[in-house]
């Protein structure tokens, strides 16, 4: 019986101290490791000029009026500065800072605050809107305080981060928080990865650093979920993948990232069952460019792609980014699944930014700038909703409005509706062009009541009617 219970105890105590091996104790505070990583956070302010149309008549004519189109040119530009605000985080002593994309975008003055009270003007190295990334030079010989960059590879689902930022102008705040899921997408960008955290993440954190305990950043905050500012969960881009669209735009102002040549899609349980495939996984090749990569190493549409240069394929979404990371000109081997066996593809990675499909998506981005219209009352730009967005987005196909693509830190609807969500009505009333928005806004505007009645359908494609108080 002593014999027992010395075994017992002995093993008690031997999982009491393999628990204590690998588990990290729970922090008693952040403040040591905030104040050392504080002068490495800086905040970024932008101003961009906005060109609208005045109407030089003292009425307006009807929505969908074949008047409206042919008078519309002849409105006074008239010019005005927008502001924004955002984060970001120096990597060099020289003064190199990293950013979002969507933070300085057609920005015509850059100015980074470091320490809260020194100001510098800012150059951009480069930008990369795929990633949503950007790299800043700051116009001044002085040295600055870098930070490193941790292995995201090795953040692990309940790891404790850190995020330091910018949120609504407030500089220098610090929030909190554990590492909530990995590999989220959410459709914001054509690379997505994110490390998803309930540090407190708002308007104004973007482009700021995500770090672990060691004061390592392993993340880029880039967007959040939710209408009314932090509900706990917020997405970074991970700083592994990040890291190299950095390296690109310091060495060459641009990215370049491999190419295959191929759309493709998600491999179904039916599809599977169809091709005799084990399980769904890989990617399903449904057409292959001409004269790309794939077609000249012999890939067929109804490939399923297994594996991608010794890495494995197990969702279609993992692909583009294997890919894209991948170094241009190299011979890499593609195993396929073709007629109930697999097959080796040696592939040269061509780049996608020279490819006819690149450059067919950037006309179609370019084509969306071009249409945006700034309204003013609302603090907003926005687009016509194409047929093309019905379709992505299953609406209803007699549907019109507007397509929200900027929202500014002071506007009305920045803690009520989100970016890429359509405005369909207005006090009731179907919007079929920006006009149709500033006319109804106006006349709010005009009135005691100061409110508009807005219908939206949101990123979630859920119709919902949301009141905006007019200031």
């Amino acid at each position: 019986m002593r014999k027992i219970k010395i075994i017992f105890f002995t093993l008690v105590l031997s999982l009491t101290y393999s628990f204590n091996v690998n588990s990290k104790p729970v922090p008693t505070s952040f403040a040591d490791l905030a104040e050392k990583l504080m002068p490495s956070v800086v905040n970024i302010s932008t101003t961009t000029t906005v060109v609208t149309n005045t109407n030089p008549f003292p009425f307006q004519f009807p929505p969908g009026s074949p008047f409206e189109d042919m008078f519309k040119e002849f409105g006074t530009p008239q010019e005005r500065q927008s502001a924004a605000l955002g984060s970001g985080f120096i990597i060099d002593e020289k003064g190199i800072v990293v950013t979002n994309n969507h933070v300085i975008q057609n920005a015509d003055d850059i100015i980074v605050r470091v320490n809260g009270d020194q100001e510098f003007k800012a150059k951009v190295l480069g930008a990369d809107p795929l990633m949503d990334i950007a790299v800043l030079q700051l116009e001044t010989d002085e040295k600055f305080i870098p930070v490193a960059f941790g292995d995201s590879d090795k953040a692990r689902i309940g790891d404790w981060v850190l995020a330091i930022g910018n949120p609504f102008g407030l500089g220098g705040t610090v929030t909190a928080g554990i590492i909530s899921a990995r590999n989220r997408s959410i459709g914001l960008s054509r690379y997505e990865d994110f490390i998803q955290t309930d540090a407190s993440i708002n308007s104004g954190n973007s482009g700021g650093p995500l770090f672990d305990m060691d004061g390592n950043v392993i993340g880029i905050n880039t967007a959040i979920l939710g209408r009314n500012g932090s509900i706990g969960i917020g997405f970074s881009i991970p700083s592994n993948s990040a890291q190299i669209v950095i390296k690109q735009l310091i060495e060459f102002g641009e990215t370049k990232r491999g190419w295959l040549g191929v759309r493709i899609q998600d491999v179904t349980k039916e599809i599977a069952e169809v091709e005799k495939l084990d399980k769904a996984r890989g990617a399903l090749v449904a057409s292959v460019a001409e004269n790309s990569p794939s077609e000249k190493a012999g890939i067929q549409a109804g490939d399923i792609i297994l594996e991608f240069n010794g890495e494995i394929i197990n969702q279609m979404k993992e692909l583009p980014a294997i890919v894209a990371r991948t170094e241009v000109g190299k011979k890499v081997e593609v195993k396929v699944w073709r007629e109930k066996k697999e097959i080796i593809k040696n592939v040269i990675l061509g780049r996608l930014e020279t490819s006819d499909d690149f450059k067919i998506s950037k006309n179609q981005e370019n084509q969306k700038q071009k249409n945006e219209e700034v309204i003013e009352s609302l603090r907003i730009a926005v687009r016509p909703l194409t047929k093309e967005d019905i379709n992505n987005r299953k609406l209803p196909n007699q549907i019109t409005g507007l397509v929200i693509t900027k929202i500014a830190n002071n506007s009305p609807v920045a803690n009520s509706i989100e970016i890429n969500s359509i405005i369909v009505e207005a006090q009731k009333k179907k919007i079929r062009s920006a006009d149709d928005l500033r006319n109804i806004t106006k006349e709010v505007l005009n009135s005691n009541q100061k409110t508009v009645l807005l219908a939206i359908y949101n990123n979630q494609n859920q119709r919902r009617y949301i009141g905006i108080k007019l200031d």
